[in-house]
């Protein structure tokens, strides 16, 4: 099965938005390679535009030309990615990463391109053309690029499955498909069409749909089609947005398991905005850095860094190699709250080998603050053993478990 444990790699967009090149996809790539592969991540992630020659900064750049090929599917800008010349393709810079023993990945809008409906193209492989697929009343909102697809009509999964037979000839390895994981009830059938052209393309590919809210009601029917869905629309370097996450998980947490993963979003951390300013660095505190990674991991939300990897300073490299907190990605499952107020949160999450169970804490307020659970609160006489993973503390034999913690900081313990 696909996404057995929630996926972990790096994506473009916080970084370089609609702008990035190959080079900057492959530097950040070694980087991965060489620090943070030994600790999962894999997947290496081109965001939005990049079909756009044109393609700058964050901004879209509405009805730009796009590149595509003569079946109206879209292909690399060749002054972007230099490899895709001679209609290559994605192909030479998957195999990079592919040799490096990392994972390559895609983002593509819904839907096909407005010109390959207007200029009639044939669908590869398939007896309709793109304008017998397209649905021009079907736009997104933020980025005309694309129109949607008439996915009662064949023509539509014809379409798809021309897509998808590419990236798997491509070597893609992760999808995320944008403006579609909020749009219920309309694009519930373009879910199910987008699913099966992925699953039948010959390649085991993760497939991510964004951007959110996705609708809870919804949970069963992501669950089926979906590997990955955006339970929040795009999350930046603010508190406020960080401290709303923890009503999102928990609504979500219990629907996370193995092949299906709710998505907190990208951590917005490290180097940031690099078009716009290469000294640019995220705003969140050492403090609510620590309290993201924790609920992410604690959660088991899919991570995607999102910042310039190489610029990464010694805090960001331990936050993305403490081996410990990671874990609980793997090693955790049916994580919920024991509570949660306007000042803290508690999080419990047991280990799937039964031996203890991870408890997170967390000071959501704007003072110092001790936060604790007692000992029946986990079915337990006494606390036993318990190691703090951020800090490496021990504590043993109390009635219960207790941090003292900064504005807006977190502390994880595993108990055995």
């Amino acid at each position: 099965m696909i996404a057995q444990t929630p996926p972990m790699g790096w994506n473009s967009w916080d970084c370089y938005g609609a702008a990035v090149t190959e080079e900057q996809v492959l530097r950040n790539a070694r980087y991965m390679a060489e620090h943070l592969k030994p600790f999962s991540w894999e997947y290496v992630v081109v965001d939005i535009q990049w079909s756009s020659p044109t393609a700058v900064n964050h901004e879209y750049q509405p009805f730009s030309t796009l590149n595509t090929d003569a079946f109206g599917r879209l292909i690399p800008a060749e002054n972007r990615f230099p490899s895709a010349a001679g209609g290559k393709g994605f192909r030479p810079l998957a195999d990079q990463l592919h040799a490096m023993g990392l994972k390559f990945g895609i983002h593509i809008m819904r839907g096909l391109p407005r010109e390959a409906a207007h200029r009639h193209l044939p669908i590869e492989g398939s007896a309709f053309g793109c304008h017998q697929a397209a649905n021009p009343h079907s736009v997104c909102a933020w980025n005309p690029d694309m129109y949607g697809l008439r996915c009662e009509e064949p023509a539509a999964q014809d379409y798809y499955d021309s897509i998808f037979r590419l990236y798997a000839q491509w070597g893609v390895d992760f999808v995320k498909c944008d403006d579609i994981a909020r749009e219920y009830p309309h694009c519930r059938k373009e879910i199910e069409v987008i699913s099966q052209a992925c699953r039948k393309s010959g390649r085991d590919m993760v497939l991510s749909l964004s951007p959110g809210p996705a609708p809870l009601e919804q949970a069963e029917h992501l669950k089926a089609w979906a590997n990955m869905w955006r339970i929040t629309d795009d999350f930046w370097d603010e508190w406020r947005l960080l401290k709303g996450m923890f009503e999102r998980a928990e609504k979500w947490c219990v629907h996370a398991a193995p092949g299906h993963w709710p998505d907190a979003d990208m951590l917005p951390l490290g180097a940031l905005r690099q078009c716009e300013d290469p000294d640019s660095w995220t705003r969140f505190t050492p403090a609510e850095l620590r309290t993201m990674m924790t609920l992410w991991c604690v959660m088991r939300s899919p991570l995607m860094i999102g910042g310039e990897m190489t610029k990464n300073d010694a805090f960001t490299l331990d936050l993305l190699t403490k081996a410990e907190v990671l874990a609980m990605e793997k090693e955790s499952w049916s994580a919920h709250p024991l509570k949660t107020t306007e000042e803290e949160s508690v999080w419990l999450a047991p280990r799937k080998d039964g031996q203890g169970c991870y408890v997170a804490l967390f000071n959501l307020s704007e003072a110092e603050r001790t936060v604790s659970v007692p000992a029946e609160a986990l079915e337990r006489e006494t606390i036993g053993a318990a190691r703090e993973l951020w800090s490496g503390r021990t504590v043993e034999g109390t009635q219960s478990l207790s941090a003292a913690l900064p504005p807006h900081d977190a502390a994880v313990f595993l108990i055995s």
